[in-house]
């Protein structure tokens, strides 16, 4: 392909209630609303052929001008940072994406995320590139997005785990449905067999990354439970002091206004994720900004979630430190689904006191970002 811009490929169509476009007669913005998810992809590629820079949604100052492209972080535990990166390091992965899973004319894509989420503009922007048929997805209430996927005949999915629960949770058969791209977070086991019900045709394939790298490692059929794959094609990983860093042409060029937590270092770039390698597959502890101590302890966060999802009837997991005068912090969790006693005894059992929730709570509603991310900020919050 060799493109450095992205281009609409003559094959390409964005298929919606009002219609279907081609993307022709667009306007070319710098900074554009994320709805209507057609207008707005129309308009960014119209941007990228006319060379100039584009952003879908966030605030501040329109992007450099430039063969590039500003995302968005999830904005999990704060603001959404600005990402600028430029076109062709996204190109790169569409052409492996390519060998890997077959995608070009004739796939029918399914997005269910908003645009401003990485991953939605990411999958989005791919299958317009590669010639495939693009149904956005959002707006539409998750049983929907389900009958959606099965009376168009979606094949293709991009979603994060949460989007992928609530889909599969509507019930309704996908028997179109052939290959799903989950990321965003860890896929809990739970998830991963009701979309395996309602769905048995689909290849999940789980992958590791961030919007800052873009891809990390890939998980496939042999990928130990607990690891998150090995690393995504032309992706490098080295772990310095338990710190992961990754070298690959995807990765970003900065952020545009705030500073982030991403750290270079000759041409390597960590995010702030630790981790270890064993046997070629990469394992996560979690994120040097949400890493605690309790009684000198260093607890991460993501572990407690991560054991929390493989729990029985748990499907949604958050666990959270509050300062405590004694132990520094203590861990405390919110949940959906199993049962309370068993969950902290579970947690006691293998986590140890400090790790361990010291209580579970409970929501009626879970909060979520646009990126399909639990809103950790909303749940701090709901603390008693």
């Amino acid at each position: 392909m060799g493109s450095e811009r992205f281009r609409w490929h003559p094959a390409a169509r964005i298929v919606t209630a009002e219609g279907v476009s081609d993307g022709s007669a667009a306007t070319a913005r710098p900074v554009i609303a994320p709805r209507p998810p057609a207008e707005a992809l129309c308009q960014a590629m119209s941007a990228a052929a006319a060379g100039l820079a584009f952003r879908i949604g966030g605030g501040g100052e329109p992007p450099q001008p430039g063969d590039c492209l500003e995302t968005l972080t999830s904005g999990s535990s704060g603001i959404p940072r600005r990402i600028r990166r430029t076109q062709a390091s996204w190109i790169a992965s569409f052409e492996v994406n390519v060998r890997l899973f077959g995608l070009g004319p004739g796939r029918r894509v399914g997005i269910p995320g908003q645009l401003v989420q990485s991953l939605a503009l990411y999958g989005a922007i791919e299958t317009l590139h590669l010639g495939g048929e693009l149904h956005p997805l959002d707006g539409l209430r998750p049983d929907h997005q389900a009958q959606a996927i099965r009376t168009k005949g979606i094949d293709m999915l991009y979603a994060s785990p949460v989007q992928l629960r609530l889909i599969a949770e509507a019930g309704i058969s996908l028997p179109s449905l052939r290959l799903v791209l989950c990321g965003g977070a860890r896929l809990d086991p739970a998830t991963r067999d009701l979309v395996a019900t309602v769905a048995p045709g689909a290849n999940l394939c789980e992958f590791y990354g961030a919007a800052e790298a873009s891809f990390i490692t890939l998980s496939d059929a042999d990928t130990p439970t607990e690891s998150v794959g090995r690393a995504y094609p032309g992706t490098e990983i080295d772990i310095l002091d338990g710190e992961i860093w990754v070298q690959s042409p995807y990765l970003f060029q900065g952020y545009a206004g705030d500073p982030g937590p991403a750290r270079w270092r000759d041409g390597w770039l960590s995010v702030g994720e630790f981790g270890r390698l064993e046997d070629g597959y990469l394992y996560l502890h979690g994120r040097a900004g949400r890493m605690v101590t309790v009684a000198d302890q260093n607890v991460f966060p993501e572990a407690v979630e991560s054991f929390l999802l493989s729990l029985p009837g748990v499907t949604r997991a958050a666990a959270l430190a509050r300062p405590d005068p004694r132990r520094g912090h203590v861990i405390e969790a919110f949940v959906t689904g199993g049962d309370t006693d068993a969950v902290l005894s579970a947690c006691r059992n293998q986590l140890g006191p400090l790790a361990a929730p010291r209580r579970i709570h409970r929501i009626a509603d879970w909060p979520l970002l646009p990126s399909g991310k639990t809103d950790l900020a909303a749940l701090e919050r709901a603390l008693p």
